[in-house]
């Protein structure tokens, strides 16, 4: 059978499709499976599910990422994710499910998955241990595929689909102003059929992630840094992150910037509007990319205080912290 490798140019030597996927080549974390969110602090349980629950709040994320505008066929990824704590036998909790779909090109990626983390006070910390248990979709349109006068059965002339199951872990600790966490996508390496005649190999990917909030004496201005580094042992990516965040009252903004070595420059701004945190960001790639066809990235969220741990209570207050 033949193998299909998302994201390579070279699977697509004979068609005439996507100027994109060549593209993709010059950036090399996006030849990887896992999509990059230029918010990736917000949406942990994307890529760790053991931040699940990480606040006492119910926490509800969605994104949308644009990348590579102006180019035919450019990907284009949704993430809507949703997380909450929980207390039950004489333990904390973390509870979630997320939902994506990634398209680039004639493929399209999509995962629900549902996750679930342990807690634990640990040397004046508190650290988690989650797991994720999820299901991937992925389909090939092939009729949009034009293959001039051949007529070579190893390429799929129709829309085919195929789907597998998905497991993913991770630990996260936090204590005080820092964090940290480990995990893994893809453990299993799901292999997806597409078809009679391809099949799709998903490798595992491994994330590291940490994050420091720098206290000013001016108490109404942070600066909240962070990192992320990605592998699938044949590429990697890593976002390095710094924001200036004022907070008075009910107001909330904030402007970042965010360096990826090799890859790009993103520029972030954001802020709390009646109750709903709006952040925007634009990526820059530093390869011969022209700076006009960059990626565009949206985050909308929301999070409401639960108090689920005393009986008889469970109020609900609408904060403003992105």
């Amino acid at each position: 059978m033949n193998i299909i490798k998302p994201r390579y140019v070279n699977v697509f030597k004979r068609l005439y499709i996507t100027i994109t996927l060549a593209l993709l080549l010059s950036v090399g974390a996006k030849a990887q499976y896992d999509a990059s969110f230029s918010h990736y602090w917000d949406m942990e349980p994307y890529f760790n599910p053991a931040a699940v629950g990480k606040q006492p709040k119910l926490n509800v994320v969605a994104a949308y990422a644009l990348d590579m505008a102006g180019f035919e066929n450019n990907p284009r990824t949704m993430y809507l994710g949703a997380d909450m704590p929980f207390f039950l036998l004489g333990a904390y909790h973390g509870a979630g499910v997320s939902l994506i779909n990634d398209q680039i090109g004639l493929f399209t990626h999509q995962r629900i998955a549902l996750q679930y983390a342990y807690k634990h006070k640990l040397f004046g910390g508190n650290i988690s241990v989650g797991a994720q248990f999820g299901f991937l979709n992925e389909q090939f349109d092939g009729s949009k595929v034009d293959l001039g006068e051949s007529n070579d059965p190893a390429f799929a002339t129709s829309d085919v689909k195929g789907n597998a199951m998905d497991l993913a872990a991770g630990i996260y600790y936090t204590h005080g102003r820092w964090y940290a966490g480990v995990s893994a996508q893809h453990l299993t390496s799901p292999l997806v059929e597409l078809g009679e005649t391809n099949e799709l190999q998903i490798d595992p990917t491994y994330y590291l992630t940490g994050g420091y909030n720098i206290k000013l004496r001016n108490p109404f201005v942070t600066i909240p840094t962070s990192v992320l580094v990605r592998t699938d042992t044949k590429a990697y990516r890593a976002d390095i992150s710094a924001r200036i965040v004022y907070t008075n009252e009910k107001k909330l903004m904030y402007a970042g910037v965010s360096y990826s070595p090799t890859n790009s420059v993103t520029a972030l701004i954001g802020g709390s509007f009646h109750g709903i945190n709006l952040s925007y960001s634009y990526e820059m790639y530093t390869s011969a990319i022209s700076l006009g066809n960059g990626s565009h990235e949206l985050m909308v969220s929301y999070q409401t205080d639960l108090n689920l741990f005393k009986k008889g209570k469970n109020k609900h207050k609408s904060v403003r912290i992105l």
